[in-house]
């Protein structure tokens, strides 16, 4: 079945691929954005290519403005909205905690907690039968970090994730009534640009090569396990954290 989904983040990495893999299936994308345009519309050319529909969206996830308007712009667009991914997310320079700034520590949260928290409370008005929705699925992309906490390198995007995690559980308790489900990836060692945003743009190949599997990930991997909770062959899933981390 076809269907209407928004992605945060989709310019690039993780949500590029999930884009691309949705067009695969006939799906109608809204690529959601913040400065990378050009970026943008070739993940919209992408997404065509393979036989999907799909429209740019510029919006800050952590403005609540521009998370309402880029959702109202997915639903013009398609006229519906049955999924959503909630992918956006950053990191900082490798720190512990110790080191890090109020101002660093603010940026992470706005973005990977209060960013998504704001995405997902807005995918539950426009998908909750009782607020006018069709029910449908919403995916939250986590990190393993949540789990192992990121000493000496990222405790505070581990943090925010963790947040992410108790959103997921208590979120899919709140809306499963309402025929959308809710469940998040938890990406290991992901060979994306992301690493390079926060200064390590070899911690994917260096770190992936100690995980059981011998190797990092790569974005399509994770674009898979996303595709699937949002389709109905998920249709039993709900508040599941699904770990896509080579077994690390």
């Amino acid at each position: 079945m076809s269907k209407a989904i928004l992605i945060t983040g989709a310019s690039r990495g993780i949500g590029r691929a999930t884009a691309q893999l949705a067009g695969a299936r006939g799906w109608s994308v809204g690529v959601n954005f913040v400065t990378n345009a050009a970026a943008a519309a070739d993940t919209v050319a992408e997404v065509e290519a393979a036989g999907g529909r799909a429209v740019a969206i510029r919006g800050n996830v952590s403005r609540e403005s521009d998370v309402i308007a880029m959702f109202n712009g997915a639903q013009e667009a398609f006229g519906r909205l049955d999924g959503f991914v909630n992918n956006a997310g950053v990191v900082a320079p490798s720190a512990p905690l110790a080191e890090i700034s109020a101002e660093r520590l603010k940026r992470v949260f706005d973005i990977n907690t209060y960013g998504a928290y704001l995405c997902a409370r807005e995918a539950a008005r426009r998908l909750a039968r009782s607020r006018g929705g069709r029910g449908g699925a919403i995916v939250n992309v986590s990190s393993i970090a949540s789990r192992l906490g990121s000493p000496n390198e990222y405790v505070d995007y581990a943090g925010a994730k963790a947040a992410v995690d108790a959103m997921t559980i208590g979120l899919s308790k709140e809306l499963g009534p309402e025929g959308v489900r809710v469940n998040a990836v938890r990406p290991g060692l992901v060979d994306t640009e992301i690493h390079a945003s926060g200064g390590q743009p070899d911690r994917a190949a260096r770190l992936g090569a100690t995980t059981p599997l011998g190797r990092p990930g790569t974005a399509k991997e994770i674009a898979e396990a996303i595709i699937w909770l949002l389709s109905d062959d998920a249709s039993y899933v709900t508040g599941a954290l699904l770990d896509v981390s080579g077994g690390r």
